[in-house]
């Protein structure tokens, strides 16, 4: 039996390509959960607070006014997924003593070990959130040779337009997850990757984070700014953010 909660201390990587490049690679720490599982380490807390903890109100619907595994479960099942027999896991950054900032979450509806569907669930640093819903035809299995394409509609980089397309690719294994998101506008694009094996979620393992990767989420914003810095400083054109898109799910 696979624990409740596992833990992903991997690393996330951005290359921007086109007429201004820059790229960075991070360590960061996600969870991944069964959202209507109970337990779990003493320090990692489900809707209270702890040193790391995961909020329904943070996912699924309105950013701030989530709703959870509920509105995924919603949002699956409008699409024509057979909801009976599915787990639907969240992968997610988790706040740090009470801070929370994602820049993609994914809802993971899994069969018998195998992945059918994805929520990847985006955030942009102006307070604005949208989703794009992943899915083979008929929700075949999805591989990792498996890739699937969304039209970008969600201003996410205030150095990137909002045209052009994503491609996702998903590898949900045993030991491990490994996902590669593609932006592609012509000769500008970026390049999204995040990687690591899958372990247990344990006391140790929360301190140990805390201690190599301190202020969690709040280094992670302060990092996204920092590169937003960096390509200010070598001359790239910010973008004003536009309305979010009407509706929640692409």
């Amino acid at each position: 039996m696979r624990p409740q909660a596992e833990h992903i201390a991997g690393t996330t990587g951005h290359a921007r390509r086109g007429d201004i490049s820059n790229a960075f690679r991070y360590g960061v720490d996600y969870v991944l959960i069964d959202p209507e599982a109970k337990g779990g380490p003493r320090l990692f807390s489900r809707n209270r607070f702890n040193l790391f903890s995961v909020m329904d109100r943070h996912h699924g619907g309105a950013r701030g006014r989530g709703r959870g595994v509920v509105w995924a479960r919603e949002i699956l099942a409008r699409a024509g997924l057979e909801l009976e027999g599915m787990q639907i896991l969240l992968l997610t950054q988790p706040g740090f003593l009470g801070y929370v900032f994602n820049p993609v979450s994914f809802w993971l509806a899994m069969r018998g070990g195998t992945l059918r569907a994805v929520i990847a669930e985006v955030n942009n640093t102006f307070g604005d959130r949208h989703s794009y819903l992943c899915h083979r035809a008929g929700f075949a299995p999805i591989t990792r040779e498996t890739e699937l394409t969304s039209r970008k509609i969600f201003h996410v980089s205030p150095f990137q337009d909002v045209e052009g397309a994503y491609r996702f690719h998903f590898d949900i294994q045993a030991d491990r997850i490994a996902i590669r998101i593609e932006h592609e506008n012509g000769r500008q694009g970026v390049v999204a990757t995040l990687q690591g094996a899958r372990r247990p979620l344990t006391d140790r393992s929360i301190l140990w984070a805390a201690l190599r990767r301190p202020f969690g989420a709040l280094r992670t914003i302060t990092l996204i700014h920092w590169q937003a810095l960096r390509l200010k400083l070598k001359g790239a054109r910010y973008r004003s953010p536009p309305a979010p898109p009407r509706q929640e799910v692409s």
